[in-house]
């Protein structure tokens, strides 16, 4: 006999009871890798479906549907098991997420009905795997992903519009950064359960015997001149390269980070990745006067030995060879073990229309082929409580996903170590272009921006990624909406 269970009462019980509960300690890294794939003639939505029974948002890009996507009605058909792939990640994320949803099904999926069985695919071959899957329908009901790739998923009909799954207040507690990252086409397909965010990481000491102020807030970030002074007095006064910026990194299984890391560049300079109007254009805005000028500056300070391009790993910041470093939240960990008291993180140098931070991470969706959506909803308004988000950012030290667990975090509430990053992802923070077409915009800014740093016309470098990108929205047509 099938029996329902309403969910919104039960999970909010369960949000109110875990408020509070997390503590934070040393976090181990967190980084939003991403392996871009290829760009042109993406994988399009499923034109072949013309039942007119729809239960979501199935309308495909010629009109027709795809017809059997379920979508939340707020009950679950019981028992159910949820099936679910996730990124293996780093250091103890598996671990951890495993006793998330150990106690998830002991907890609120045992109240609900509801079993998540969870399959941890390695991040090298993740994305390949996902696409495979998703060309012969075969995606499990939940499934993690990085930010880049949620939009061609969307537009492809992989993931179903989760707004009728997510309540007013969980949805009024997200951060907006999350709800931006999330968004497709005026819907919500996804939500982030940790943030993410730039810094430069210095020591407090070297600044201030080298009389170096130091910045709190992105409204008052280091300008690119005054940076550019910075790295000269830095260099003049013994380190040889005074910046890191995981070159290192490159490309491969993290060639998101030259995009992730350095579009807030020309960003902060005025310019973008793409026209965000419509999504249909590159030319003039990637290769803007502004985005030039700003590469140029960033040219400059690597011809002038300024930046660290010799590193193969962390050790000169933590050694204090190198006393800047332009990364991201998922090094305070083993930073701040070295430093201790004397680590400061201070926002990204502006460059002239205000410091501009990335945004966003691995998040969760629903597929199209979830025959319970609610079931899928109700494990990840779990990992939305409190209580689990104070337990994450504690553990791989990222930013959390929702205004409540930021405010009640030792280390990213108020006065605590990292609050900047929640400073700059409620104020100055950019998500990465919400087109199926990101793909092919990072892979191509990615290797524009190392050949940059490695001597290359920036000029004709932005041109090219321009020319790119437009090469790729004309081979899929513009990416036509399927909704």
């Amino acid at each position: 006999m099938k029996t329902t269970t309403r969910i919104g009462a039960l999970m909010t019980a369960i949000a109110i009871t875990a408020a509070g509960c997390g503590s934070d300690s040393a976090p181990s890294a967190e980084e939003p890798a991403a392996d871009p794939t290829p760009t042109t003639e993406q994988a399009g939505p499923d034109t072949t479906d013309d039942d007119e029974s729809v239960a979501a948002e199935d309308v495909t890009a010629d009109g027709s549907t795809t017809g059997d996507a379920a979508a939340c009605d707020g009950e679950i058909d019981e028992p159910v098991t949820v099936t679910a792939w996730n990124h293996a990640g780093q250091g103890n994320e598996q671990d951890l997420m495993t006793e998330q949803i150990a106690d998830f099904n002991a907890g609120p999926g045992a109240e609900l009905g509801v079993t998540v069985a969870v399959e941890f695919l390695p991040d090298g071959t993740y994305v390949e795997t996902v696409q495979s899957a998703a060309a012969t329908g075969d995606l499990p009901d939940a499934l993690d992903f990085d930010g880049p790739f949620l939009y061609n998923y969307a537009w492809a009909d992989n993931l179903i519009p989760i707004d009728s799954c997510v309540p007013d207040d969980v949805e009024r507690n997200l951060l907006p950064s999350i709800l931006a990252q999330g968004t497709y086409d005026g819907e919500l397909y996804s939500v982030g359960t940790f943030e993410s965010g730039l810094g430069i990481y210095a020591s407090r000491s070297v600044l201030e015997e080298n009389d170096i102020r130091i910045p709190t807030s992105p409204r008052d970030a280091w300008s690119a001149q005054e940076f550019d002074e910075i790295l000269r007095t830095l260099q003049a006064a013994g380190f040889e390269h005074p910046l890191d910026i995981k070159w290192y990194y490159g490309g491969g299984a993290t060639a998101e980070w030259y995009t992730y890391g350095f579009s807030p560049v020309i960003q902060s300079a005025g310019a973008d990745l793409i026209d965000r109007s419509d999504y249909r254009s590159a030319d003039g805005i990637v290769n803007s006067p502004e985005a030039v000028a700003a590469l140029e500056l960033f040219q400059q300070w690597a011809e002038d030995g300024l930046i660290d391009l010799e590193s193969t790993d962390d050790l000169p910041f933590q050694e204090g060879t190198v006393p800047l470093s332009w990364v991201g939240h998922w090094l305070y960990g083993p930073y701040e073990e070295a430093l201790g008291d004397d680590l400061v993180v201070v926002p990204l140098p502006d460059f002239g229309e205000g410091s501009v931070t990335g945004q966003g991470s691995w998040n969760w969706g629903i597929s199209s082929t979830a025959e319970e959506p609610d079931a899928v909803w109700a494990f990840y308004e779990f990992l939305l409580s409190d209580e689990q988000q104070l337990r994450w950012s504690s553990t791989i030290g990222a930013p959390p996903a929702t205004q409540s667990a930021a405010a009640s975090s030792e280390l990213f509430g108020p006065g605590g170590d990292l609050e900047i990053y929640i400073d700059q992802l409620s104020t100055s923070s950019v998500a990465r272009p919400q087109t199926p077409a990101y793909p092919a915009i990072t892979e191509s800014f990615g290797a524009a921006f190392a050949n940059i740093l490695l001597g290359a016309d920036v000029q004709s470098e932005l041109d090219r990624v321009a020319d790119e990108i437009e090469q790729d929205l004309v081979a899929n047509d513009f990416y036509p909406a399927t909704n």
